[in-house]
C-alpha cells in the first residue's frame, strides 16, 4: 500500500522531536506536499523539511491540527496490531492502579492513541472518537477493545463538540449489547448511579476521583457546601466521610435528583440538601444570609475554553473563589478546581490568591492535585495536564 507523504516547513519538527504529536496546518510545506488531496483520517508518512523521518500520522486537511503522530517506528504503521498493543498497555496500567474496573481506560495522546478516549464502567465501555483518523479506524479499535476487555456493552459517546472541528457528526450509539439507562459504579467505597448514555462527559468525572479521596485526610466535619455539584461526586463523598450537613448546588434539577438518589444509596440522604440555582447567585444569597460553612468545594466547568478567553475566565475564577471564601468560616477549608487547560497552575493560584485578599483571608496551601493516574500526563504535551485542584486553609488576615 502506498502511503502519502507530508513534509514540514523548515524548523517545524522541533516540537515533534521533543515528544509532541500534533502538526498544525501552517507548519506543513504545502508546495511540496499539498494538504488538499488528502482525505480526512488518512494515514500519512511524516517528514521534516530536510527529509528526516518523523513517523506515521493521521491527517485531516480540514482541521487546524492537520496531523496527529501515531507511530515513530517505520516498521509499525497504524493498524490492528498497533491498536491491540497500545490498548493492552493502557489496560495493564489501570489494572495495577485500581481494584475495581471503574476508570478512564484510554486517555488519548498520553496512551499513544490521540483522538481516542475510553471510560470503563465495569462491563460497559464508553468510547469517544474525537479525530477523523480514529473515526476511520473505528471498526478495528472496537474489535481490539472487545477482544481485550470482553465487555458486555460498548457505547459510542460521540456527542462532543470537538468532533465538529474534525468535520465529524455528533451522535450517541450503542454498538454492542444493550446499554442501561443507569448503572452503578464504586469510587473508593462510595456508590454512585450514573447514566452512560446521557451523563456529562461519558457519565462520570473520573479525573477528580483521587482528589476526592483526599478529603478524608483533612477531617470532614461540620457544614459543607458543594457548588457545581452535578450528581454528588464531591458532596455525597463528603457526607460519607463524616460531614454533618452538605449543601449541594447545581443548576440542573435532573442532576440534583440523581444526587439525592446517590445520597440515599449511601445512607446519607438525611445529611444532604440539594439547592437548584446558578452557582454564583446561590453563593451571593448564602453570603447575604450570613451563612457559614466549614468546607467549601468549588468544581466548576471550564471558564477558559479558548486562549483568547483567558482574561475573562480568570476574572470568573476570581469572583467564584471570592464568593466561596465569603461563606467560609475562619480556619475552614476551601477545595477549588480548574479544568481549563489555557489557565495554568500559577495563573489559577494567582486568581485564588487575589480572591482571598479581597475576601479578607490569608490562605495556606495544604495540597495541590491534578487529574488521577488513569489520566496520565504526557511530559511533552502540556495539553494533557489540564486539571488543577487546590486544598487551602483560610485564616483571617
Amino acid at each position: 500500500m502506498t502511503i502519502a507523504a507530508l513534509r514540514l516547513l523548515k524548523d517545524q519538527e522541533r516540537r515533534l522531536l521533543a515528544g509532541h504529536c500534533w502538526v498544525y496546518s501552517n507548519e506543513v510545506d504545502t508546495r511540496a506536499t499539498p494538504l488538499k488531496g488528502l482525505e480526512p483520517g488518512q494515514t500519512v508518512a511524516l517528514f521534516g523539511h530536510g527529509g528526516r523521518w518523523l513517523g506515521y500520522a493521521h491527517a485531516n486537511p480540514h482541521s487546524l491540527i492537520c496531523a496527529r503522530l501515531i507511530s515513530r517506528d517505520r516498521a509499525r504503521p497504524p493498524g490492528s496490531a498497533l491498536w491491540a498493543e497500545r490498548l493492552r498497555l493502557a489496560l495493564d496500567l489501570r489494572s495495577r492502579l485500581y481494584e475495581a474496573p471503574f476508570y478512564r481506560l484510554v486517555f488519548g495522546e498520553s496512551d499513544g492513541l490521540p483522538g481516542l478516549v475510553v471510560d470503563r464502567y465495569g462491563d460497559l465501555l464508553a468510547v469517544q472518537l474525537t479525530s477523523a483518523g480514529m473515526e476511520r479506524e473505528r471498526a478495528a479499535l472496537l474489535t481490539a477493545l472487545e477482544q481485550l476487555v470482553r465487555p458486555s456493552t460498548i457505547v459510542l459517546r460521540n456527542d462532543v463538540a470537538v468532533r465538529e472541528l474534525e468535520g465529524l457528526p455528533q451522535a450517541v450509539e450503542t454498538v454492542l449489547g444493550t446499554a442501561p439507562d443507569l448503572l452503578e459504579l464504586t469510587e473508593f467505597g462510595t456508590r454512585f448511579l450514573v447514566s452512560p448514555l446521557t451523563g456529562q462527559k461519558t457519565g462520570w468525572f473520573y479525573d477528580q476521583a483521587e482528589n476526592r479521596t483526599r478529603l478524608s485526610r483533612f477531617g470532614i466535619a461540620g457544614r459543607v457546601l458543594d457548588v457545581f455539584s452535578y450528581v454528588g461526586a464531591w458532596g455525597v463523598s463528603a457526607a460519607v466521610r463524616g460531614a454533618d450537613q452538605v449543601t449541594c448546588v447545581d443548576s440542573s434539577a435532573a442532576a440534583l435528583e440523581r444526587l439525592m438518589e446517590n445520597a440515599r444509596r449511601n445512607q446519607v440522604a438525611d445529611r444532604v440538601r440539594p439547592v437548584a440555582g446558578d452557582g454564583f447567585e446561590v453563593l451571593r444569597e448564602l453570603r447575604d444570609a450570613d451563612e457559614r460553612f466549614d468546607l467549601v468545594i468549588l468544581d466548576p466547568p471550564a471558564f477558559v475554553k479558548r486562549r483568547k478567553d483567558l482574561r475573562e475566565g480568570a476574572q470568573a475564577y476570581q469572583r467564584l473563589n471570592r464568593l466561596g471564601l465569603e461563606v467560609l468560616s475562619p480556619g475552614g477549608l476551601l477545595v477549588t478546581s480548574s479544568c481549563s487547560f489555557h489557565m495554568d497552575r500559577d495563573a489559577f493560584l494567582g486568581a485564588v490568591q487575589q480572591a482571598a485578599r479581597r475576601a479578607g483571608y490569608q490562605l495556606q496551601l495544604l495540597e495541590a492535585g491534578q487529574q488521577g493516574p488513569d489520566h496520565p500526563v504526557h511530559p511533552a504535551i502540556a495539553e494533557t495536564a489540564y486539571l488543577k485542584t487546590f486544598f487551602f486553609r483560610a485564616l483571617a488576615s
